[in-house]
């Protein structure tokens, strides 16, 4: 490419379709009304972001007067950047894409909406250099973090079922299209921009900026740093995470409310009941008199804030706690299913009221933030997450006292 040195170009992603600007959102906003076929559903809402010009990867690289021209530069990782929500690393719901979507729209940015992650290994980058110099080729992009939060449907205080916020709340990472260039210390360039980041990276403070040097690469003090601070970081990242596992769950005494509950289907005969067999899941069956209290759930650990009631759901026949396996607790359309009680957030649930006299519901995993629902209405169907919930109504389930 014949370019100056303050030349760049902007690179698709090959892990994934390149990024567009995300269509305007239809998503309710707080405080409209909403009906009981939405308890079982969830919206996201764009709490904060941030905008950071970030160096995926960088050489600094010196050119006398008899080598320029075209070259090729071996490039080192700098950092990498993964799209993620919450705690679906994959972007497999509606849900992370709706945000992602939001937050494109919100900054005027095309974001990745789907997983994809920046190049875990170093590349080459060729350049055309038409002046000698000090130069630090890069390849970079504009980190997007910030924190969201969910609307959902809930009974109000002032009377009928409004969109509210919701107690979940997480964190969100993605990146904007990818930008290769070379730039020089005596380069005037936009602050705050990825060529700056890339031109901080050069150290033109050093001797090595400015002395005579043979062509080919320059040591940048800052570039080693900063590649030893990134690994510095994820070796102190994974050791905690180390520590974490290895902690074991502590077993938690139950404090369970009286009463008896079917999780029913509201008007029609199934409803939740819990595995017979290992490595099963919690489906919708009949009651009947053999069903031996499988299909028999209470409330436990109860508390509830602004209307919205948390609770550990304990079945009193096989006498486990319902919850999402941990394994794949980051899959969308994750079986729920029961284990032995414990302190889990993975066996937390945000419960979602119709108005008062209604036994209408919706359930939300506290961890994960998905809502339980399933596929169609059958016997033996599995209850499953779904990120955004079930649009169709097949989310909103019945408390029914027993």
């Amino acid at each position: 490419m014949a370019v100056t040195a303050m030349a760049v170009t902007t690179m698709g992603f090959a892990a994934s379709p390149a990024a567009a600007a995300p269509a305007a959102t239809t998503a309710p906003r707080l405080g409209d009304t909403c009906t009981a076929a939405d308890l079982g559903t969830r919206h996201p809402v764009i709490k904060s972001t941030e905008v950071t010009p970030t160096i995926t990867h960088f050489k600094g690289w010196y050119v006398t007067d008899g080598s320029t021209g075209s070259q090729t530069v071996d490039t080192s990782v700098q950092d990498t950047i993964s799209v993620s929500v919450g705690v679906n690393g994959n972007i497999q719901g509606n849900f992370q894409v709706e945000a992602l979507g939001m937050v494109g729209g919100m900054l005027g940015l095309n974001v990745q909406v789907n997983y994809t992650h920046t190049s875990t290994t170093n590349k080459s980058i060729s350049w055309d250099f038409r002046k000698p110099g000090y130069y630090g080729l890069y390849e970079g992009t504009k980190k997007v973090t910030g924190t969201y939060g969910s609307l959902n449907c809930n009974r109000s205080d002032a009377g009928g079922l409004k969109w509210v916020e919701g107690p979940d709340t997480g964190s969100y990472t993605t990146y904007t299209t990818l930008e290769e260039g070379a730039v020089r210390c005596e380069d005037k360039v936009p602050a705050n921009s990825i060529m700056a980041k890339a031109q901080g990276l050069l150290d033109c403070g050093s001797p090595a900026a400015t002395a005579q040097h043979p062509a080919g690469p320059v040591p940048s003090a800052k570039a080693d740093q900063a590649k030893h601070d990134t690994a510095a970081a994820d070796e102190a990242g994974q050791s905690t995470k180390a520590t974490q596992a290895a902690k074991p769950a502590a077993l938690a005494a139950l404090n369970c409310q009286p009463g008896a509950y079917r999780i029913d289907v509201p008007g029609r005969v199934l409803n939740w009941s819990a595995p017979l067999l290992a490595n099963d899941g919690i489906r919708l069956r009949e009651s009947t008199f053999f069903s031996a209290h499988l299909d028999n759930w209470r409330l436990c650990n109860v508390t509830e804030n602004n209307g919205v009631i948390e609770a550990s759901l304990w079945n009193w026949g096989n006498g486990g706690c319902a919850t999402i396996p941990a394994n794949i607790a980051n899959q969308e359309q994750a079986y729920l299913t029961t284990a032995n009680c414990g302190e889990d957030d993975l066996q937390r649930f945000y419960i979602y009221r119709d108005v008062p006299g209604s036994s209408k519901i919706g359930l939300q995993n506290k961890y994960t933030g998905s809502m339980l629902g399933y596929d169609r209405y059958a016997d033996g169907e599995l209850i499953r997450q779904y990120s955004s919930g079930r649009q169709d109504g097949t989310g909103t389930f019945a408390l029914t006292q027993v």
